[in-house]
């Protein structure tokens, strides 16, 4: 059978998608498994062995569909639910499988506060939506995958954190996803471990000005690395301290102890780092945390963050607690976290 799964959009909800990907090509017989996504986003899929070939949409919807029409796809396993997605659906006229997106009970959450979310986690809503197909949860959580060349070496990170260090991701694609400088250099001030900040090129500056603070203990990897090469950093890190970003569910992937650190999002949405069954089982605390501020009524006020906090104030994170996070630090890694 012939499956083509869509996904679009963004980095996080790609590597979400994984476990689908993974579940339907290894338990579904002589399945051909394709992946559609924006082509901005190819180094997010490109390395999954999971999927025989890539589509990439990339502003050509019309010479798209062509093409995608001479493929005669089984099934469209459609994880998106979009406008564009549904132009696909229609011009393939092949059967769909789709996954509940629950937009009204998220504009319910974030617009007048009232709850009545399903509290199943998005993985899992992917996977009901191939469950009439047999396809079950394996237990092996999110899955990413990095090429050879982009491994980062050890000497490409300073010596001083040679032996292990925190991974901070600084960046988010909205304002209120982001801790404000001033708490992150508290942070850093305050962990005594040695700390790697990850972000993209347009972090570049505020990871200057939180390094800052300790130009030996906190090194600034914003921008200077690629997407893969900054995940293959978070691989390797003790421990990853991110806000709601695509590396918090990277994190996931390589079953690395994380804290989630929210503001405008919030776990409430029934997205938060997401760890197989199977991994789970072995561990004796969870390797996650989700750090918010308790009793905020306006939180969350938004399904992705916006530019600047709807009330004005940005309580959700000028009221985060950073000794909180540096105890849960300890309680992950078992470090002394005291100031020397």
């Amino acid at each position: 059978m012939k499956f083509l799964i869509i996904r679009f959009s963004s980095i996080g909800d790609i590597v979400l998608t994984t476990p689908v990907v993974r579940c339907v090509k290894k338990q579904m017989e002589n399945a051909e498994v394709h992946f559609l996504t924006k082509i901005s986003f190819k180094t997010v899929t490109e390395h999954n062995p999971y999927v025989d070939k890539f589509f990439y949409y990339d502003d050509n919807l019309v010479s798209l569909i062509k093409e995608l029409k001479e493929e005669k796809y089984d099934y469209i396993i459609d994880l998106h639910k979009n406008i564009r997605s549904y132009r696909i659906r229609w011009a393939l006229r092949c059967k769909t499988l789709s996954y509940k997106k629950e937009s009204i009970e998220k504009f319910l959450l974030t617009k007048l506060h009232i709850n009545i979310m399903r509290k199943r986690h998005i993985v899992l809503r992917n996977l009901d939506a191939v469950a009439r197909l047999g396809v079950k949860d394996d237990g092996f959580g999110l899955d990413y995958f990095i090429g050879e060349k982009e491994n980062v070496r050890v000497e490409d990170l300073p010596a001083s954190h040679s032996m292990g260090y925190v991974a901070i991701v600084i960046g988010a694609s909205y304002y209120t996803k982001k801790l404000p400088v001033y708490k992150l250099r508290e942070l850093c001030s305050t962990l005594n471990y040695p700390i790697v900040l990850v972000g993209g090129k347009n972090d570049t500056e505020e990871g200057n000005a939180v390094a800052a603070v300790d130009n030996v203990k906190v090194y600034n990897a914003c921008g200077k690395f690629s997407l893969n090469e900054s995940a293959h950093i978070v691989k390797n890190a003790k421990l990853v301290i991110s806000h709601d970003t695509g590396l918090q569910y990277i994190a996931s992937a390589f079953n690395k102890p994380t804290l989630a650190v929210w503001g405008g999002t919030s776990p409430k949405l029934d997205v938060e780092p997401f760890y197989g069954d199977r991994f789970l089982s072995t561990q004796k605390r969870s390797p996650y945390k989700n750090i918010f501020v308790a009793g905020l009524s306006c939180q969350p006020c938004s399904n992705f963050g916006t530019k600047k906090c709807p009330r004005g104030h940005f309580k959700c994170m000028h009221l985060q607690d950073i000794d909180l996070i540096i105890k849960e630090t300890a309680v992950q890694l078992g470090i002394n976290t005291d100031n020397q």
